[in-house]
């Protein structure tokens, strides 16, 4: 579909080019890396002024370029300058030598080359040197003069080293001023015989050759040695270097309006998703969909022996479609061209049957995954787009995009998604990368092992997947406090269920003021979850629900009455320990909801010994009775029926005051309810 639109087409345009895989790279499979290099600058001394300068002596005039890929130079056939941009003639007073760079870089440039005595003769703009001609610094050839709005004043010297073989911008400067295009590099990323003395070197390998020679001839200006940033392949690791080579394109530039516009209609997760998907589809290039490997998807393309022209039909690919269902897409390379197509075929070109010849590239991988969408919703379960596409924050210029792109490209449709959520990597406990080299994995079945799977189920609920995940045995023993919390709180409410018949619920109106608030809490956490569910924020739903159990239900440790009195036990025991507490605040907060929330006739039992407690114990509403360890030989009423009496104390008869409206019990030691029994 998209060949039929025009939006595929063969082209020698620059790519990016692994010659240790010897294969093209597309944008999604580059890495970037800080390598070392050494920059430098340099002369290319004046040929043809085309006589707008014969009053300087044309023998010490100079352009000076900078670069940071020294192998290029070899491939130099113009250098660049700004159309509106002044240009200096500056003088080295020292030695007479004058350089020709941008005004607004003089300084910089002057300063990284050592001329401290200096003066600038004259200035013109970047187009009065148009089509002017330099002669190359090592090789019997020319530069031309050329003028390219992409050249900034930000660095170098605005005079920009124009290789069209090896750069996007240079290629299609050159290809403006009708300049023949030259790859002096083949693939195995080897300096061909056009670069003379260099021939065979790897590109590598003449970046030192080619500096020492330009310091003996003459021709360097100045050199640093820097640290940037350059791509490497993402499979072999090694640097990559862009290099002109015949190759397969999808023209993007064809619907990139479209496409942008498609990530309207998606809802992203996280939202920043969108912007960061639009921004990498308007700065795309070309995408380059052909790969020179021996494994892989055929390219469905063949070759015209007569005219030599491209052939792809729906005839073709209805005969190879047809051909892979039933023998797989080895038959491509197993079977002749001619067994392939139908009988009788004939060029659509030139008319003629003098034979054909297959394709020999392979497609893109990241062109085959993605088309997925077409291959396994719309043609073989019949719906289209999918609900969601979930994958790694990488995908944004892998998966994601080259769904998107295909989806756009081949149908006209919008996204092939509604939604797309991406999630981080799992690493170490100190944010380090899993490797079985560096011997920090994490092996689920050693967790399940050691915690149980529910531990592992909590981690993955816990985590804010948008960033990297921490993975160690100290985070899974510290979640290991919270399921704990969680299950204990679950066992304490389940066990507070004891007779309750779903038939006989009390009405709001009914309740105690306490439990109306306590429904009221839930209902909140309630409508936060889902919330936070809708929005597959599912660290929410578990840190909601954490606190839910150590602030709210933890302030209350409720003994299931007939009728009241109502007691509340305050007490440092679990659930109101400090341990299973975030911090001190919440740990004082719980316990003074418990009176907070009294009513007139509640009871709060609570140890004086605490005096937080005792402070608090004095605004409760209802009574409080206390407990202390401290030998008090009387009781002193603080307040009602406050008591404040010796640990050896016998509060038997009080209990038998309550003892027959207690349906059951808590038992502390071992964490759950108990029916009641005799005595305290």
């Amino acid at each position: 579909e998209m060949a039929k639109k025009g939006y595929i087409y063969k082209g020698l345009k620059p790519v990016y080019w692994c010659y240790h895989d010897e294969t093209a790279l597309a944008e999604a499979e580059i890495e970037y890396q800080d390598d070392p290099c050494t920059t430098v600058y340099v002369k290319f001394p004046m040929h043809d002024d085309q006589g707008k300068l014969s009053h300087l002596d044309k023998s010490k005039l100079n352009f000076v370029i900078w670069t940071t890929t020294i192998w290029t130079l070899p491939g130099n056939l113009a250098i660049a300058l700004h159309p509106d941009e002044s240009y200096a003639i500056v003088k080295n007073e020292d030695n007479g030598e004058m350089y020709i760079v941008a005004e607004a870089l003089v300084e910089k440039v002057m300063t990284v080359g050592n001329v401290e005595h200096y003066s600038i003769l004259e200035t013109h703009p970047g187009n009065f040197y148009e089509n002017m001609l330099a002669s190359h610094p090592f090789l019997p050839k020319t530069s031309r003069l050329v003028l390219a709005d992409y050249v900034t004043m930000d660095s170098g010297t605005g005079c920009v080293h124009t290789a069209p073989g090896f750069g996007a911008d240079d290629y299609q400067t050159c290809r403006r001023y009708g300049m023949d295009m030259v790859v002096p590099v083949n693939d195995q990323g080897r300096h061909t015989d056009y670069a003379g003395k260099y021939a065979g070197m790897k590109t590598e390998e003449s970046n030192p050759v080619i500096l020492q020679d330009m310091k003996d001839a003459g021709s360097l200006f100045a050199s640093q040695e820097i640290v940037h940033s350059y791509p490497h392949c993402w499979r072999c690791k090694h640097p990559i270097i862009f290099r002109a080579t015949p190759q397969w394109f999808c023209s993007v530039d064809s619907f990139k309006d479209e496409a942008i516009a498609a990530c309207e209609d998606v809802r992203w997760v996280p939202a920043w998703g969108k912007d960061r998907m639009r921004s990498m589809i308007l700065e795309r290039t070309d995408w380059c969909i052909s790969r020179q490997r021996r494994w892989g998807l055929p390219i469905p393309v063949f070759y015209c022996k007569d005219c030599g022209k491209p052939i792809c039909t729906d005839e073709t690919i209805d005969a190879i479609a047809g051909l892979f269902e039933k023998k797989g897409s080895n038959a491509w390379f197993e079977m002749e061209a001619e067994d392939m197509l139908p009988e009788g075929f004939t060029c659509p070109h030139c008319g003629k049957a003098a034979g054909f010849e297959k394709e020999s590239d392979t497609l893109d991988g990241w062109f085959d995954s993605g088309s997925t969408h077409y291959a396994s919703m719309e043609r073989t379960q019949g719906f289209w787009p999918a609900t969601m596409y979930l994958e790694g924050l990488d995908q944004y210029r892998g998966w994601f995009q080259s769904a998107l792109l295909t989806a756009v490209g081949a149908f006209g449709q919008g996204a092939p998604f509604k939604e797309c959520v991406t999630h981080g990597w799992t690493v170490d406990g100190e944010g380090k990368a899993m490797h079985k080299s560096l011997g920090n994995g994490v092996d689920p079945a050693d967790v399940f092992n050691e915690n149980g799977a529910d531990i592992l189920r909590l981690w993955a609920a816990s985590a804010d997947y948008h960033a990297d995940v921490r993975c160690s045995k100290e985070i899974f023993k510290q979640l290991s406090q919270n399921y704990l919390k969680f299950r204990n709180t679950a066992r304490y409410c389940l066990g507070n269920l004891a007779g309750f018949d779903p038939n006989e619920l009390v009405k709001p109106e009914e309740m105690l003021e306490l439990d109306r608030w306590a429904v009221t809490k839930l209902n909140e956490l309630t409508e936060k979850c889902f919330a936070a569910y809708d929005n597959y924020e599912f660290h929410v739903v578990s840190h909601a629900i954490n606190d839910f159990c150590v602030v709210e239900l933890s302030s209350f440790q409720l003994m299931t009455m007939t009728h009241s009195p109502h007691i509340a036990v305050v007490t440092n025991l679990a659930p109101n320990h400090l341990d299973v507490h975030k911090d001190m605040a919440e740990y004082v907060a719980a316990k003074e909801n418990i009176f907070t929330h009294q009513s007139r006739e509640d009871i709060a039992i609570f140890n004086a010994d605490n005096a937080i407690t005792a402070e608090q114990s004095t605004r409760a509403p209802g009574h409080a009775a206390a407990t202390s360890t401290y030998s008090r030989q009387e009781i002193l009423h603080i307040r009602h029926h406050s008591l404040y009496t010796p640990r050896d104390f016998d509060l038997s008869p009080y209990f038998e005051i309550v003892k027959p409206t207690l349906k059951y019990g808590f038992d502390y030691k071992r964490l759950e309810w108990a029916p009641n029994r005799e005595g305290p």
